[in-house]
């Protein structure tokens, strides 16, 4: 049998899930564990699982062809094969791909922080990244500091969906931008590449092409299909590809698809094109009034409505124009005791965009965090001072 994926017990601790080969496994029986590079180690199934529908049942017997949960091997892997103990053979070892794409899971220090989620200490969101990584081997965590967790993964989905499951189990925290994992090979600074297919209508073809190759992508083929679209293979650095998601449906008008798989390590290509609008940046703590927010639409696109809560800080629209804007959203209207001809125009608001969690890690930059409670996803810059942020955009434009 070999383990294809790993599941954890609070009782029989790290659990195995396999496929059976070859044979017959019985509950109580000793067995050898050969690990992926090798090692071998002996121990007795403490429990066998089975699977009927989404129900887990415990058996006694398994034979070939089954998939079943094993418990009883203390340091039980992926790729590993258990083997009769009179005859090991083991089968060929799964190779696991490295991570790629690394995020920082920190504790909220927002003003809303601890308003809307149930877990939001340090020690909380260690313990759940730390039993994460018991069952997820394609992915790593390591404590920076006092209150932040590197976690590195294979990329944006895979930890999104970590991100989400916290989120739903009432955990509060915040993310910042994606970054690349990042080699040096005899003193070469080394990125990772991936191979890009995208399928799109021929008229998006010019676009595709030229927003890849501002994300430094190389073209590799271009082949038109039967059915009108055109098939074209990129081969790209991965810190390409964060944020382009959104923006590629948007050019394509959602009828573009993309896939792309992991390639190899190459050397560092230089920086790669940003975001170009700047953000709408709240300069004071309150809820939103409506008349603000329809003086503001002129702006940019907002992503908040009438009455959310907003602080000194947070994102609260995309710019229409680069560089960042601080904004009153709380002011409301001037009243006063004169009269008008005729009753005020009714304020007709645009609705705002829908931020959900993927599209938050794409859209921010370096300076700006995601701040992620059962409730809410906020966009919000890393300092909350417009003074700190003005001086560091200086330094920033000086370094340049």
């Amino acid at each position: 049998a070999q383990v294809f994926t790993l599941d954890s017990d609070n009782f029989v601790g790290r659990i195995g899930i396999t496929r059976i080969f070859n044979g017959k496994v019985k509950k109580g029986d000793e067995y050898v564990l050969v690990k992926s590079c090798g090692e071998k180690t002996k121990s007795r199934i403490s429990k066998l699982i089975g699977f009927k529908g989404l129900e887990r049942i415990d058996i006694a017997e398994a034979e070939a062809g089954d998939i079943v949960a094993i418990a009883g091997f203390s340091d039980i892997d992926v790729g590993d094969s258990i083997c009769d103990v009179n005859n090991p053979s083991p089968l060929d070892p799964m190779h696991v791909e490295e991570p790629t794409l690394s995020v920082i899971f920190s504790v909220n220090d927002g003003p809303l922080a601890g308003t809307e989620g149930k877990h939001v200490t340090s020690n909380k969101i260690h313990d759940r990244l730390a039993k994460e990584m018991e069952t997820n081997i394609a992915m790593r965590m390591e404590p920076i500091g006092d209150a932040s967790f590197k976690v590195s993964g294979r990329g944006e989905l895979q930890i999104g969906i970590l991100a989400e499951n916290m989120r739903r189990e009432g955990f509060e925290f915040l993310l910042a931008r994606p970054e690349v994992v990042i080699k040096e090979e005899n003193g070469v600074k080394m990125e990772p590449f991936e191979h890009l297919v995208v399928d799109v209508p021929e008229v998006f073809q010019g676009v595709a092409i030229e927003k890849l190759g501002k994300r430094k992508a190389e073209m590799t083929s271009l082949v038109p299909m039967p059915d009108g679209t055109v098939r074209i293979e990129f081969e790209i650095p991965a810190r390409g590809l964060i944020g382009f998601r959104n923006e590629f449906l948007t050019d394509t008008k959602g009828e573009g698809i993309m896939n792309h798989s992991y390639l190899d390590y190459r050397p560092y290509t230089g920086i790669v094109e940003s975001r170009t609008p700047g953000a709408l940046v709240s300069m004071d703590n309150g809820e939103a009034v409506a008349f603000s927010i329809f003086n503001l639409q002129a702006r940019g696109t907002m992503f908040i409505k009438p009455q959310d809560k907003v602080y000194s800080g947070m994102v609260i629209g995309e710019s229409a124009r680069p560089g960042d804007l601080d904004v009153n959203p709380l002011k409301g209207k001037q009243l006063t005791n004169m009269r008008t001809s005729g009753a005020d125009d009714a304020i007709k608001l645009v609705p705002p965009r829908e931020i959900t969690l993927e599209s938050a890690m794409e859209w921010i930059e370096d300076d700006e965090l995601v701040e992620i409670t059962p409730i809410s996803i906020r966009i919000r810059k890393k300092s909350l001072d417009p003074v700190i942020r003005k001086r560091q955009a200086r330094d920033k434009k000086n370094a340049k």
